[in-house]
């Protein structure tokens, strides 16, 4: 008996799914719940587990095609029987040819690579050509992560959003090039780029959500010097006894739990002409991936200590950037966090995570010349570890008071810190 492998439902309103990876290749041996494939939906990019032990007999649905869901991909022939010759979906037929499109000026030194004499055609489809020549890219230069290194649309898509691209073409006959003698690639200001799925959707949410709330932003300087000593002083501590990192980004979700309890409209939502205070506090924290940006949900994170917080977040980013996440696990949050701060900035001014009425905006922790006051009124300069917190929120349902109050609660629960942290 052989079984089906199919297009999985990830979720109740995602109707169809795109394959960008296969992971096996006909006639190799896979064990159930070994990664199969890998898909991208409207939610998330995710590993596709093999639903039985065998071979891989057939793959139906080739890289870079869309289908419904519950669309039979691929199947699995049982260990021990005499399976029929494995094999791969078949490439479409190359296209008519057709007139050269015209070409660009000439940049300096310019190559013009003949796709038709560096086998392309054998290693890629006809929708891949077409962008290779849209863009002038030589395929000889995309590595292909498809069967027998077939070059996938999302290959090419990558190179190119990448900037690797060959020289723009001369008016003159086709060169070859050798083999390993390919030029180097050079970004050519003006390139219409096709843009990912994920950053469709990211591009559309964001647009969304600046027509939907009404922006404001403000900024709080916090000085993180007590709990940067804390986590120096306990970081080898904590992970010898949980086994887990001791990051920065648990202390900025409690003290936001805090406030959020304190201030449950900035945990609430709109919804039409009514206001939704949500039971729990649900944290979207933002993760940066090399191909976009996702927001994984802390469910119930009010209901976790400290440690609890440390797992849950550490979990949710290493399956974000692992293609691991269920689409539930995207969806729901109520408040959400991001940490521009990572890569070096001072602050950023975030767009709210809709239907969220609020986004934290964590910064760089710097050190800085600070003049403190000590008990007696007396002023001097020290050196502090201060971070600039931002707060994005939708006037629509929070005033500045409350959002400033909020900010006042979060700087508090920092500068102040006296929780355990496991």
């Amino acid at each position: 008996m052989s079984t089906d492998v199919v297009m999985p439902q990830m979720g109740e309103s995602i109707v169809e799914g795109t394959i960008t990876k296969w992971l096996k290749k006909p006639g190799d041996k896979i064990q159930r719940d070994e990664p199969l494939f890998e898909i991208s939906t409207d939610k998330v990019d995710a590993e596709i587990p093999a639903p039985a032990s065998g071979i891989l007999q057939e793959i139906k649905v080739a890289e870079g095609n869309t289908v419904q869901v519950n669309t039979v991909v691929g199947t699995i022939a049982s260990d021990g029987e005499a399976a029929a010759p494995a094999k791969a979906a078949p490439a479409p037929a190359a296209p008519e040819k057709k007139a050269p499109a015209p070409v660009r000026p000439a940049a300096p030194e310019p190559v013009r690579v003949s796709h038709e004499e560096d086998g392309d055609h054998a290693r890629s489809s006809p929708l891949v050509r077409k962008i290779a020549r849209e863009h002038n890219v030589n395929l000889g230069q995309v590595e292909g992560t498809g069967l027998g290194g077939r070059i996938t649309k999302q290959d090419i898509l990558d190179f190119i959003e990448k900037g690797g691209r060959p020289a723009a073409a001369a008016p003159a006959a086709p060169v070859s090039v050798p083999a390993g003698k390919a030029p180097t690639p050079v970004a050519i200001p003006g390139d219409l780029v096709p843009m990912t799925q994920m950053r469709k959707i990211i591009a559309q949410r964001m647009v969304e959500s600046r027509r939907t709330s009404a922006h404001v932003h403000c900024m709080f300087e916090v000085d993180l010097t007590r709990i940067v000593q804390l986590r120096n002083k306990m970081k080898a501590a904590f992970e010898q006894r949980n086994g887990a990192r001791l990051t920065f980004m648990p202390f900025f979700v409690r003290a936001a739990i805090i406030a959020l309890q304190q201030f449950p409209i900035v945990n609430a939502s709109v919804e039409n002409e009514s206001i939704r205070y949500h039971r729990h506090v649900n944290v979207g924290i933002a993760v940066a991936l090399d191909w976009g940006l996702i927001v994984p949900v802390l469910k119930n994170a009010d209901e976790l200590n400290f440690l609890g917080l440390q797992r849950g977040i550490t979990d949710l980013g290493e399956r974000a950037r692992g293609k691991k996440l269920k689409p539930e696990e995207v969806e729901g949050s109520t408040f959400t966090i991001t940490n521009p701060g990572q890569f070096g900035a001072v602050f950023g001014l975030p767009i709210i995570n809709q239907p969220n009425s609020a986004i934290m905006g964590v910064g760089g922790i710097t050190k800085a010349p600070v003049v403190v006051t000590d008990g007696d009124g007396n002023d001097s300069i020290a050196i502090r570890s201060l971070v600039h917190l931002t707060l994005g929120y939708d006037h629509r349902l929070i005033d500045g008071a409350i959002a400033d109050q909020f900010m006042a609660s979060v700087k508090k629960a920092l500068e102040g810190w006296n929780e355990e942290i496991g």
